[in-house]
């Protein structure tokens, strides 16, 4: 089950509870606005009123925080595939290298080998750091 955004779980609370943003709003002492802004995840509210805001959406302080940062396992996630990509490429194009010199005649069997554990060796990385093989 994928985790809701802070923003969402305020959402949700707030219409469960037949509120408008500017009724939690002013329940809050704050604008409108920043409501929005929360349930966009675009600010979050000061940690000071986070009981404060549990309270008016009638749920403990832990549930109304048990969401994740919008964004941040879409952000990591982006990451781990660019580095996945880097390592496959160099992995491909040490073994490509090592082909084409190997036509050319210009690749000795010290060097062809360097070159292919390099290659293998990136290849491996990104096997495990995917954590395959592994349980999950």
């Amino acid at each position: 089950m994928e985790k809701k955004t802070f923003g969402t779980i305020v959402a949700e609370l707030r219409k469960a509870k037949g509120m408008t943003q500017a009724d939690l709003a002013q329940k809050m002492g704050i604008t409108d606005k920043a409501v929005s802004k929360w349930e966009r995840d675009l600010s979050y509210p000061d940690i000071a009123s986070i009981p404060r805001l549990a309270e008016i959406l009638g749920v403990s302080v832990d549930e109304l925080m048990s969401a994740e940062k919008a964004g941040s396992n879409k952000k990591l996630s982006d990451m781990e595939d660019i580095i996945s990509l880097i390592l496959r490429a160099v992995g491909a194009a040490m073994g490509i290298a090592v082909a084409v010199l190997s036509i050319l005649g210009g690749l000795d069997a010290r060097t062809g080998l360097a070159m292919l554990g390099i290659g293998l060796a990136a290849i491996a990385i990104d096997t495990l750091g995917k954590g395959e093989g592994k349980d999950k």
